[in-house]
């Protein structure tokens, strides 16, 4: 079953809230992070998070600016630092048990179980890189790492064609406009059922009290991407090819599973044959007929991510 909950994070102007849902036992040591791609929503997660509760526990942030999760006053911090700063927050939460009696730990004890000391993560697109910069920090407790269509380099024509997705329009007078707006933005997810894509419509806006609808994040989320002060991330003469985080990638230690979307064009298959040669480990998949990116909601692509997390369950 999903909770939904939420938690104060400190940006560069001040506490903001971030929400999250999270499912399955919360006791459960063996932990998954799921996070969205620019402007999109925890609730991307749901058929994903549903399959793997059973035996994990799934937790999906909403990254600041997006989601249940506030906006922030100074829109120079929708910036790479401070999601990661986010993550971390909600990192220390996941890893820690919750609070239970003494008989209840001593139970918990003797049954072997134990505060997740590693997590798993699954990040499509901008959570992607988001995981892959924190996977990349010395001490990370990332133990596999899921990067759903996207790579340490996403080309400049990429970055402008994400980015012109946001702020054109976020009112709608109706839903049946939302589930327009949504079937246009989300078309190269691939071919999802009706179910799902009514599922993205009813997450996408919020109803206000006109009766009209707003989408749910801040069309200001794009002002920090590409352009940022983090240390990370090329500002200068390289950052016009768009963002480069191959010394990111060299430093990543854990097992990688890259799904590509056979049709993206923000991981070109160059981009993957480098990341190859690169780390000769990697495990690749790619998905016919579908563009950026994979929505995680077919069981083929869900079976995919389920066999990788569990051959890390099933090593010594």
């Amino acid at each position: 079953a999903m909770r939904q909950h939420s938690f104060l994070s400190l940006g560069p102007d001040g506490f903001h809230r971030i929400a999250y849902t999270d499912w399955g036992d919360a006791r459960n040591p063996r932990a998954v992070l799921c996070v969205h791609g620019l402007s999109r929503n925890s609730r991307d997660f749901d058929r994903l998070a549903a399959a793997l509760e059973l035996d994990r526990r799934v937790v999906c942030m909403d990254v600041v600016g997006r989601g249940d999760s506030d906006w922030l006053e100074d829109k120079s911090g929708y910036s790479f630092s401070t999601y990661l700063g986010d993550a971390a927050a909600l990192i220390a939460r996941v890893t820690t048990p919750p609070p239970g009696g003494l008989l209840e730990s001593l139970q918990a004890r003797l049954r072997g179980q134990r505060p997740a000391a590693t997590l798993d993560w699954v990040g499509t697109s901008m959570g992607g890189l988001i995981g892959m910069l924190l996977a990349a920090k010395p001490g990370s407790p990332i133990r596999r790492l899921v990067l759903n269509d996207v790579g340490p380099f996403v080309p400049w024509n990429a970055l402008i064609r994400l980015k012109g997705h946001i702020g054109s329009e976020t009112r709608f007078a109706d839903f049946a406009g939302v589930e327009d707006w949504v079937r246009q933005a989300c078309s190269s997810f691939g071919a999802l059922d009706e179910d799902f894509w009514r599922h993205l419509a009813e997450h996408a806006a919020v109803r206000e009290a006109d009766g009209g609808y707003r989408l749910r994040y801040d069309p200001d989320i794009s002002r920090g991407l590409p352009v940022h002060r983090d240390p990370e991330l090329p500002i200068g003469p390289e950052f016009l090819r768009g963002i480069d985080l191959w010394s990111a990638w060299e430093a990543v230690r854990c097992p990688v599973l890259v799904l590509r979307g056979e049709e993206s064009e923000v991981l070109p298959s160059e981009t993957v044959a480098e990341m190859q040669r690169r780390k000769p480990d990697l495990k690749v998949v790619e998905f016919p007929g579908v563009g950026h990116a994979p929505a995680l909601a077919a069981a083929d692509q869900i079976a995919v991510i389920r066999e990788f997390l569990d051959a890390a369950d099933e090593q010594p």
